[in-house]
């Protein structure tokens, strides 16, 4: 992504930021672009090119602010780049406006630092991110009397922090939390849901508590195989907390061993139960009453339940009591459009442009091909859902499903 002759232009700034900022290695992050970038071409002449927008993708459009940063994402940055490092209980959320060289030669910053102080009516910290040579001692020091951040950005890549803004509490919206969602623990991030049953992650408590290794005790009874995915979509479900070099049980996880241990006298007794629904195809919830009601409660806490839930029973009260999955996406864009893109569709930079228009608003007819949305919501996730007896159909995976036929409908609806 380098540039000759010291020009940058500002998809390329934009790219250098992101991967200073929120890094693919980097835990507890998620940062998305916005839907503009996304295009093949820049101020209509101008390639971008395709590594550059790989490195920005995934692409949503996200308001804070009023407006719709270039950049938003969720991260613990370091001290070079914030005052403060940590923010409450919560990590901030960061809003980046990129300027970069136009067609004669000239970088807007004065009005990239007055577009991120704007963002700091919901942004916990904004940045301008520009040339490094374009930004003035006059930039620094409107930055500053404003509370943005200034990021110099070099044609080699080379990020510095030329302004160093404070973190600012504010109120959180909608597509907010979208982000906020995505970066958390729970976020449906690319390997959420590697399993399609609850009791697969009911069971990971459970044989994480009992005496013995977990992956042999989780064999042993055959509640799963793939412990390393039953561990993960535990973590999903906050039924354990996955430390570098440890697992612990959160609340709600010590609450699943409870249950057991009521209902069946001691966890291995509870484990050896679990071997009545191998290979099962009933619906937990009706195989399995009392475990399947607790599955549902652990899968309602899930937010992303939550908003489908209650969305769902709008659709239904709107007169559409069997919506289909594009009907789904159609009607949560318009009143949650972050997370209904992050939810339901894939995160590649080929998918979110099928998606999404530079206006960040949907491609109705992309809705209908399976292969543009993201399995552990429409596959795994649904699976979970219907098991719980909350929605009357199982999932499908993407490369099987017909999202015109595929039904979300509530099992009982109020």
């Amino acid at each position: 992504m380098s540039v000759s002759g010291g020009s940058i232009s500002e998809p390329t700034v934009l790219a250098h930021a992101k991967q200073r900022l929120f890094p693919d290695d980097g835990d507890d992050t998620y940062a998305v672009v916005d839907t503009q970038f996304a295009s093949e071409r820049w101020l209509a002449d101008e390639p971008i090119e395709r590594t550059v927008r790989e490195t920005l993708a995934p692409f949503n459009r996200v308001e804070v602010g009023g407006g719709y940063p270039d950049l938003v994402g969720v991260r613990a940055l370091e001290s070079e780049f914030l005052a403060v490092e940590r923010f409450g209980d919560e990590q901030p959320l960061i809003a980046v406006e990129a300027k970069g060289h136009t067609a004669n030669g000239l970088v807007d910053t004065r009005r990239g630092i007055v577009q991120a102080h704007d963002r700091l009516h919901e942004a916990n910290a904004a940045f301008l991110a520009a040339p490094k040579q374009a930004v003035t001692q006059t930039d620094r020091t409107l930055a500053r009397e404003l509370n943005v951040g200034v990021l110099g950005v070099d044609s080699a890549g080379s990020v510095e922090a030329l302004e160093t803004p404070r973190v600012v509490g504010n109120r959180t919206t909608s597509a907010a939390n979208a982000i906020r969602f995505q970066a958390g623990a729970q976020g449906v991030a690319d390997q959420s849901f590697g399993l399609n049953h609850p009791k697969n992650y009911l069971g990971y408590p459970l044989a994480h508590y009992a005496d013995g290794d977990t992956a042999s005790l989780l064999s042993q009874h055959k509640v799963v195989n793939a412990t390393d995915a039953a561990r993960q979509g535990a973590a999903f479900l906050d039924l354990v907390t996955v430390h570098p070099d440890r697992v612990t049980l959160t609340a709600l996880g010590r609450e699943v061993v409870r249950f057991a241990v009521r209902r069946h006298g001691s966890v291995e007794a509870a484990l050896e139960a679990f071997e009545d629904w191998y290979r099962s195809t009933a619906r937990f919830i009706d195989a399995a009453p009392a475990w399947g009601q607790l599955a549902r409660r652990v899968v309602f806490a899930y937010p992303a339940t939550q908003l489908l839930v209650t969305e769902l029973e709008n659709i239904h009260a709107d007169g559409n009591p069997t919506p289909s999955l594009p009907t789904l996406v159609e009607y949560l864009h318009v009143l949650h459009p972050a997370f209904a893109v992050e939810l339901f569709v894939r995160g590649d930079e080929a998918t979110r442009r099928r998606v999404l228009t530079q206006d960040g608003d949907l491609r109705p007819e992309a809705l209908a091909d399976g292969s543009i949305y993201h399995a552990p919501t429409v596959f795994q996730l649904k699976a979970m859902l219907y098991h719980a007896g909350i929605v009357t159909e199982r999932g499908s995976e993407p490369h099987r499903l017909e999202p015109t036929e595929d039904v979300w409908a509530l099992r009982e609806r109020l």
